[in-house]
């Protein structure tokens, strides 16, 4: 069978790597930018005459939440390092400071202890912990995040310093984005990833060198027809072929595979049906503004509340929470200076320490999106078409590595393990 496989992101590249291992195929692979990767990019940073792999967009990962990225990392043979995932929380509207790295950072101000609604945030965070949970076994639909904290009286302390800078720094949504996110959705992911245990926190790992790695170990002698930018035009289906038109004129496969993002592949189909519309149509997605830089006044005043994550509550109300990721511990950096990676805060970055810019687009998680996420199966596979990407899941590389596997294995082709 001759297959298409549009995008070139992890969902992309997973379907096309696997696929292309089954001589019975061929695969073409259509990709608009310069590079494969998509969210996985590799900036290389010169500083004092040496050189630094910085990660632009997908660094850190860990064994237990993301099975099946490690086994393509172990059977590509990329090498990858434990790293120190911590988060600190900067307030500027109440001048709070923390981090949670450990108990000494977690009291970078002394003045911590002594602050009544700090220590009952803390002992807030520990109830949430156990009682969240709960959400899953009510009935029906259950309340949003906000509706849940607000009905169990969570103080404004907890919701402002602590759940909604994790959230956010997790999807990197708005405050209100965080708090009208389904309940049981929410708590879901958070069980399954440890989030909601402090103890016993899952081992954090990148990939040795930037994870651009395992995007060249992939390329490494695969059958895959790449089509670098080269943007896919039009797609249109008929009984016989699916025909993909692009600057270099049209071309005919038996399926393609659309690992773009749900609003790229409606835009692309130029036949959708009214189900292609409807559950394509209800994810949306926002901008994400990426600079990595070395203007360290972006990270806690004081070092020792430095963390891999550091999230950032701006003065003005209701405004989104912003991050930095402190890239030297991140991705265990010996840099002479911190390297950092500061997302939707640019305004305040001095520019004459503006390395370079990235911008990303992140699903937004709504009901309606959830909903639609439910009704893959009505189009998957319809009409020589299928949908793989991250967005069908949590928005992260493993789910778009999952989504690109099952896809393969409806076209009959399995990972086996080696």
């Amino acid at each position: 069978m001759k297959i298409a496989v549009v995008g070139g992101g992890i969902s992309g590249l997973g379907a096309a790597w696997l696929i292309s291992k089954d001589p019975d195929h061929e695969v073409v692979l259509f990709e608009r930018e310069e590079y494969l990767g998509g969210h996985t990019r590799t900036h290389k940073v010169t500083l004092d005459g040496r050189a630094f792999n910085v990660d632009l967009g997908f660094t850190a990962y860990n064994d237990e939440n993301y099975p099946l990225f490690k086994r393509l990392l172990d059977e590509l043979g990329v090498a990858s390092q434990p790293v120190h995932v911590g988060i600190s929380v900067q307030d500027a509207r109440s001048g709070i400071d923390y981090n949670t790295t450990s108990f000494s950072s977690l009291m970078a101000r002394p003045r911590n202890l002594l602050d009544q609604k700090f220590l009952k945030m803390l002992s807030e965070v520990k109830r949430f912990d156990n009682q969240a949970p709960h959400i899953l076994e009510m009935e029906g639909a259950g309340p949003t995040i906000g509706e849940y904290v607000r009905e169990q009286q969570y103080s404004p302390m907890f919701i402002d310093n602590h759940l909604v800078p994790m959230v956010s720094a997790l999807w990197l949504t708005s405050p209100q984005q965080v708090l009208n996110l389904p309940g049981k959705y929410l708590i879901r992911f958070l069980r399954s990833h440890k989030m909601l245990q402090a103890r016993k926190q899952p081992e954090w790992r990148t990939v040795v060198d930037g994870s651009a790695r395992y995007v060249e170990e992939m390329r490494k002698g695969w059958k895959v027809a790449e089509r670098l930018n080269t943007p896919v035009l039009r797609i249109a289906r008929d009984e016989d072929a699916v025909r993909i038109t692009t600057k270099n004129g049209e071309e005919s496969f038996d399926q393609v595979i659309l690992a773009c993002h749900s609003d790229q592949a409606l835009k692309l189909l130029s036949d959708a049906s009214e189900m292609e519309t409807k559950i394509l149509g209800a994810m949306s997605y926002q901008t994400c503004e990426a600079i990595l830089h070395t203007d360290a006044r972006l990270l806690p005043a004081k070092k020792r509340a430095w963390a891999a994550w550091n999230a950032h509550i701006p003065a003005k109300p209701a405004t989104a929470c912003t991050m930095s990721f402190c890239m030297n511990i991140l991705q265990k950096l010996d840099a002479p200076e911190p390297i950092i990676l500061t997302l939707n805060r640019s305004n305040e970055i001095d520019t004459s320490k503006i390395i370079t810019r990235a911008s990303w687009q992140h699903p937004v998680f709504t009901r309606e999106s959830i909903d639609a996420q439910n009704q893959r199966v009505k189009i998957n596979g319809q009409r020589r078409t299928w949908f793989s990407g991250a967005y069908w899941r949590y928005g992260f590389h493993e789910d778009g590595l999952r989504t690109a596997i099952s896809v393969a294995k409806a076209l009959g082709v399995e990972w086996h393990h080696h």
